[in-house]
């Protein structure tokens, strides 16, 4: 396939709710410019772009998967996106190579809390949004009051450019309001219904207003009595919406027999093309300076990662979009995140799961390769000659942990390969080792996508594992000061072993966490011996005294000491450390702390008082309120005992509108009424084990 210039490339994401028609619409798209010959259905688990076997089970769409299509000289490359909150950064690296979003919703009069999720990121970055009202001839649907509910939650952004015209459920065409006319489905001039007239004169007026704005000399052209050529028009709302000033609003059907009106004709001549994408942010390796870089076809081969997906047969599939330049099979490329060269063995352009080889892809482009060594999501390739690295997507951090075990004894480092090996496909989850726990920590956006990803373990490796509530970091500390002796004596009837210290115990290390003092005077240890002391009580450290929690903000001051000529060694000393910090630290007041984090919880203004109030009932201390955006943003102090679920329970209060981020703050004394809570927990757990 020979290279198209970026000019002809449309880069559209398919973004929205889970279940308004995301992937039907993609698969009636392939069908209708005959990329496919047969019409898949979600239901059916035959669609082109949910292949995984966990969405066919499913019904849903969990990866974002990329397909091309070409109409006249154009190709657009579609990127179909999953709509539930917990896939998230699929929507999110989709929308970092797209030069446009569609945003699917169905005509239920209402806007959905993922379409407004969805419309909200691409506002705050700037991102071109056309908006299909699908499902226009489902049983109680309305394109009408569907409209009216995006034009009063979004104003004067949303522009209808169409109006489906129905006989009872059927669409059996559509009005225009670029052409004021109206046509039937294959696209012939009909007569335009009477109850569309209004409609269409309104939309006219607005689509002359926002186009008219788009440049002072329109403007003034809009202003003398000038009537607007339809070129004027149709360049004045491109350019709005590459601005991401209005949303063009259209309608048709997805499922059965679809109905798609004038669809590619307007993303031909409205949406951006991919030379107009915005630029993108980089970093000369060699000069180290910063600059932005746009999509051109002419220069140094540079192109980032965006996705990565594992395939059973090839190993790591890599997306990217080329930004500048070519890149063509058997090419010598450099990955400035490893710095590291890699080899271009072959090149694909995607379909789903088609894979269709080509020999290059051009500037603006969405391509495939595999058999790289080093690379990954989000690292930038490029040419040997010229070094450049692209700014990171800005994937969403894990809000929910599980710990996470494996099922059978024996598997647990084939469990932990396995999570690793998913981490190509998605960036959004962590697997880390809690070091005061030793807990195998897995973090994500949501307990769906953890489920998941623990069923794809076990489809895809062969191992079961088990997810639990994590425990919290607890920690441990005394409160008064004490003194205490340790001794250590054995006799095994040759030399033997004998240590004994004195050691006083207080709150208030220097460093929050540890402070040795040496004070022993006259001798009554020798310096030899002092060192094994300290060992002894560091290695102790690690253990409290109540429920084997770390001990911190410890300060030991030993102060006195005996010996024996013969039988003092450094391993007596050590034991006799350890004796005297459970005998004296026993006695000190000891008490946990807990994790306190700071959140910061970002909600719809009606929401406040109910997060307010649920923030209380955890034992959450409100540190302000504010405004930004037209959402409410409440900081808080929380135990991290209290959150452990809070993503789920954040979601359920506010039908998903609401976010949340959080940061350690300190540790603080843990109440006395939840301190036998603790304790139990701990006894349970060793039982267990």
């Amino acid at each position: 396939m020979s290279i198209i210039n970026s000019e002809k490339i449309r880069n559209i994401a398919l973004i929205g709710h889970s279940g308004e028609g995301k992937t039907s619409l993609l698969e009636a798209i392939l069908y209708k410019l005959g990329a496919i010959n047969r019409l898949g259905k979600v239901d059916d688990g035959n669609t082109i772009s949910d292949f995984d076997d966990e969405e066919k089970a499913r019904k849903f769409s969990i990866n974002l998967t990329a397909s091309f299509v070409h109409y006249k000289d154009y190709k657009f490359n579609l990127l179909d996106v999953p709509g539930f909150f917990d896939f998230e950064g699929e929507m999110i690296a989709a929308l970092s190579v797209a030069d446009m979003a569609l945003l699917v919703t169905q005509a239920n009069g209402a806007v959905s809390v993922g379409s407004e999720r969805a419309i909200e990121y691409c506002i705050e970055n700037n991102i071109p949004v056309m908006i299909w009202v699908n499902g226009v001839n489902k049983e109680n649907s309305s394109y009408e009051e569907t409209l009216k509910a995006y034009k009063e939650k979004y104003g004067n952004k949303i522009l209808a450019i169409e109006y489906p015209i129905m006989e009872g459920n059927e669409m059996i065409g559509y009005a225009d309001a670029f052409t004021k006319k109206a046509y039937n489905l294959e696209g012939s001039e009909v007569t335009m219904p009477t109850s569309l007239q209004s409609d269409i004169e309104n939309s006219e007026a607005e689509i002359l207003e926002f186009a008219a704005e788009s440049s002072e000399e329109l403007l003034e052209k809009f202003f003398s009595g000038e009537e607007l050529t339809f070129e004027e028009k149709q360049g004045g709302i491109k350019a709005r919406l590459k601005a991401a000033e209005c949303m063009p609003i259209f309608a048709g059907v997805a499922v059965g027999k679809p109905v798609l009106t004038n669809m590619f004709d307007y993303f031909v001549s409205l949406a951006p093309s991919a030379n107009q994408s915005k630029p993108r942010k980089y970093t000369d390796l060699k000069t180290k300076t910063e600059g932005e870089m746009l999509v051109s076809d002419d220069g140094k081969f540079a192109a980032q990662i965006f996705k990565s997906t594992v395939d059973q047969y090839i190993g790591k599939l890599l997306l990217f979009k080329v930004i500048r330049g070519k890149i063509s099979s058997g090419d010598n490329i450099f990955n400035s995140n490893v710095s590291e060269n890699e080899k271009i063995s072959a090149l694909h352009f995607l379909r789903g799961f088609q894979k269709e080889v080509t020999q290059a892809v051009g500037a603006g482009d969405i391509g495939a390769c595999s058999k790289l060594n080093y690379t990954s999501t989000n690292h930038t390739l490029c040419d040997q000659s010229e070094k450049v690295q692209f700014e990171s997507i800005n994937f969403p951090s894990p809000i929910l942990s599980f710990a996470v075990e494996a099922e059978e004894k024996g598997t647990e480092d084939k469990v932990i390969a396995g999570y690793h090996r998913l981490m190509d496909e998605d960036a959004t989850f962590k697997l880390e080792k809690n070091q005061e726990t030793n807990e195998m920590l897995l973090s994500g956006q949501g307990e769906m996508q953890l489920e998941i990803l623990t069923r794809k373990v076990k489809n895809k490796f062969g191992v079961n594992a088990v997810l639990k509530t994590p425990r919290v970091s607890y920690r441990e500390t005394i409160r008064k000061t004490v003194e205490a002796e340790g001794k250590h004596k054995k006799q095994t009837g040759g030399a033997g072993q004998f240590g004994q210290c004195m050691i006083r115990f207080e709150p208030g290390a220097a460093d929050g966490i540890f402070e040795f003092v040496d004070a022993v005077v006259g001798g009554a240890i020798p310096r030899q011996y002092i060192p094994a002391v300290e060992k002894g009580l560091r290695e102790a450290l690690p253990k409290g005294i109540l429920a084997d929690y770390p001990m911190v903000d410890l300060k030991a001051t030993v102060y006195d000491g005996k010996h024996h000529p013969v039988d003092s060694k450094e391993i007596a000393f050590i034991s006799a450390a350890k004796l005297a910090y459970q005998d004296g630290c026993s006695r000190a007041n000891p008490v946990f702390l807990e994790p306190i984090m700071t959140m910061k919880i970002v909600v719809p203004d009606s929401y406040m008082g109910d997060i307010m109030g649920d923030l209380n009932k955890r034992r959450g201390r409100i540190l302000g309120t504010d405004v930004q955006g037209g959402k409410a943003v409440v900081e808080a102090e929380v135990p991290q005992a209290e959150i452990g679920k809070y993503s789920i329970d954040l979601r359920s209060m506010t039908q998903g509108r609401g976010k949340f981020s959080m940061e350690l703050a300190r540790y603080e004394e843990v109440p006395s009424t939840h301190t036998t809570k603790i304790i139990d927990d701990y006894k349970k757990r060793l039982a267990e084990e």
